[in-house]
């Protein structure tokens, strides 16, 4: 066996079919049957199997592909002792974020590794639903995601750096009846108009879970993803809504209010595959991320008039 032959069945476990293999390495699908017989032969047991037409992964073949993620770590750790460019202080390291942590973390991010000797930065951002973006660590070195405490954890096949455990609070306009409680429940905030997020979302688990507790349907009233975009339409008087309390900007004319009652917190976490972090320049950004979350969760950016302490 050789690394080429474990990468591919490590990128059919996580894919599912060897078209999406090929399409990922840029290859054909022939190219993968290749390296995948070539890669049977030297084992004595079978690694796949048909599952109606598509090739899945045997029990055996899972098992080495979890090990082809050490095997890929060990090389990319022993290729920093002959490749200059896995210690290169300056090296580009790619940088994807979804919208409301693209807002507070890339501007901390893009300051504080300014200046020479500092890695260069390719940063993009990914909306994505949550069971997609550990696929996008293919793409991007570090990927900042987000998941609600009670949904499933990240998959093995990606390394987390935890960053953030946000609370979400309840966005109300400051001369809101509700702006006198220091903390809401479902039922204060079920009679009332909403502006939530599309469905997907992972905050919409979130809202279903004040129906819910409230036992009643809520009146959402409009969909909006952009928090940015939120906060103007709460200020407006479009309805409540659902906000992090650290990671959307503040607006002068929006205040928020802990929930009680439901789990109404979410992580953000950077993910990578393990092997990315055998670059200097990686390693470099990751800290930086931690810092900047520190900064943010200690209040670094200008807080918001009348949100809760």
């Amino acid at each position: 066996m050789d690394e080429r032959q474990l990468r591919v069945l490590r990128e059919l476990g996580e894919l599912g079919s060897v078209t999406a293999v090929a399409q990922a390495l840029l290859v054909t699908p022939s190219a993968i049957s290749q390296q995948l017989r070539l890669l049977q032969r030297s084992m004595p047991v079978p690694l796949t199997e048909r599952d109606g037409r598509r090739l899945v992964l045997t029990p055996a073949g899972q098992a080495l592909a979890g090990a082809a993620i050490e095997v890929e770590t060990a090389l990319a750790r022993a290729r920093r002792t002959v490749d200059a460019f896995v210690d290169e202080p300056e090296g580009s390291v790619s940088v994807a974020a979804f919208h409301s942590a693209a807002a507070a973390f890339l501007p901390l991010l893009l300051r504080g590794l300014a200046g020479p000797g500092r890695p260069k930065l390719t940063l993009a951002d990914e909306d994505v639903a949550q069971e997609d973006f550990p696929r996008l660590t293919r793409e991007y070195d570090l990927v900042l995601a987000h998941r609600l405490d009670h949904a499933p954890p990240w998959p093995h096949t990606v390394a987390v750096t935890a960053l953030l455990h946000e609370p979400l609070d309840i966005a109300m306009p400051a001369d809101h009846p509700l702006v006198g409680k220091r903390r809401l429940t479902p039922r204060d905030v079920a009679d009332q108009p909403w502006i939530t997020v599309h469905d997907g979302s992972p905050l919409m688990a979130t809202i279903e879970a004040i129906a819910a507790a409230a036992n009643r349907r809520l009146d959402i009233r409009h969909r909006i993803n952009e928090f940015a975009v939120v906060a103007e339409a709460v200020a407006a008087g479009g309805g409540l809504a659902l906000m992090p309390r650290w990671t959307a900007r503040p607006h002068p004319a929006v205040v928020l209010r802990p929930l009680s009652g439901v789990h109404a917190r979410r992580h953000i976490d950077a993910l990578h595959r393990p092997e990315r972090t055998a670059r200097r320049a990686v390693r470099t950004v990751l800290a930086q991320l931690l810092r900047d979350a520190a900064t943010i969760r200690s209040g670094g950016r200008r807080p918001q008039a009348g949100a809760p302490t």
